[in-house]
């Protein structure tokens, strides 16, 4: 009875200890010692692992800052000036401004100005629909509106609004991700100061984009004509705003015909 029940229990209590204790002292003895400022980086860190830093998340800015001077302690879009103070802190170095940025979404076709042209019942994806003859809309340039962007956000900063996305750039920390995620490249990221920017991306010719779209630009050039500092540009029938030298008079958003041109906060 000892022998064929007792025993075997007490073998496999001591294998338990035994693997217990060479764990334990693998832990002590053969642990990877960190240095402790990529712990003080990686805490005031914010989590989000979005990229927007070059990195391929938080933990390997962190390493990147603790291991290797020089590195930029301002590239935390998300983190900003607060994240960039800590981090430059604890290198004992000048703290560097963060240049905050914002996205920006160029489309302005929604359910009012432009229709849909099929009934699309695939995997309710930007990504998928877009293979299927670049998607749904009248416009092949047009927002998808399944929002793919708004799954990857983490600041619920973006949302589909009568079929278009649209952003909240109050709420926007200018993390890249929903830009990287729109298959049509609709999304850009522009300076935080910067509130004018064209809600287009349709290269088509003026004629053929009234057809298509009552909101998009028609490469009329009027914002050229009137904007004071040369920032807007017409160039392969669509226009575009330099956020370098707009000044935000939105001389441009009033002189548009369309409506293609737009600034925060968008109007309803």
């Amino acid at each position: 009875m000892f022998t064929t029940i007792v025993l075997p229990i007490l073998i496999l209590t001591a294998l338990g200890l035994l693997a217990g204790l060479l764990l334990a002292l693998a832990a002590k003895f053969m642990a990877v010692k960190t240095d402790p400022k990529f712990d003080q980086i990686r805490e005031v860190l914010p989590g989000a692992n979005c990229g927007a830093c070059g990195y391929a998340g938080c933990d390997a800015y962190a390493k990147a800052l603790a291991g290797t001077p020089g590195i930029k302690t301002n590239l935390c879009v998300p983190g900003g000036d607060k994240t960039s103070r800590a981090i430059s802190a604890v290198l004992g170095v000048d703290f560097a401004d963060v240049e905050e940025v914002s996205a920006m979404v160029k489309c302005g076709g929604d359910c009012d100005a432009t229709d849909y042209i099929m009934e699309y019942r695939g995997p309710q994806t930007c990504s998928a629909c877009n293979t299927f003859y670049q998607g749904r809309g009248k416009c092949s340039h047009a927002c998808l509106g399944f929002g793919d962007c708004v799954a990857v956000c983490m600041f619920d900063a973006i949302h589909i609004v009568n079929g278009v996305a649209v952003v909240d750039k109050e709420k926007c920390t200018g993390c890249g991700m929903c830009s990287r995620e729109c298959p049509n490249a609709l999304i850009e990221m522009r300076p935080a100061g910067n509130v004018v920017f064209v809600g287009c991306s349709s290269h088509d010719k003026g004629a053929f984009t009234r057809k298509v779209c009552a909101n998009g630009c028609i490469g009329c050039k009027k914002c050229e004509k009137v904007c004071p500092t040369g920032a807007a540009k017409v160039t392969d029938n669509l226009a575009a705003i330099d956020p370098k030298t707009c000044i935000n008079c939105r001389a441009c958003e009033e002189a548009c015909p369309t409506g293609a041109i737009r600034s925060y906060p968008l109007k309803k």
